[in-house]
């Protein structure tokens, strides 16, 4: 717990140091936040991004009506 509570508190400290280089809150955080994650500003999904998140069940259900 005390090393991810560690980690944590390096990850604040480092955006925090981007959005004093950026003045950008959106790119400071996506800066730091480590990309195989897979996280995207809140509204600015792609279909793409829905496709996945939904699985292909929804695939499914459409050629089969």
């Amino acid at each position: 717990v005390k090393e991810l509570m560690v980690f944590l508190d390096v990850a604040v400290f480092e955006i925090i140091l981007a959005y004093l280089e950026k003045r950008d809150w959106k790119e400071a955080f996506f800066s730091v936040l480590p990309q195989r994650k897979g996280a995207v500003p809140l509204g600015e999904v792609n279909d793409s991004s829905k496709h996945v998140l939904s699985g292909k069940e929804d695939d499914n259900d459409s050629d089969s009506n």
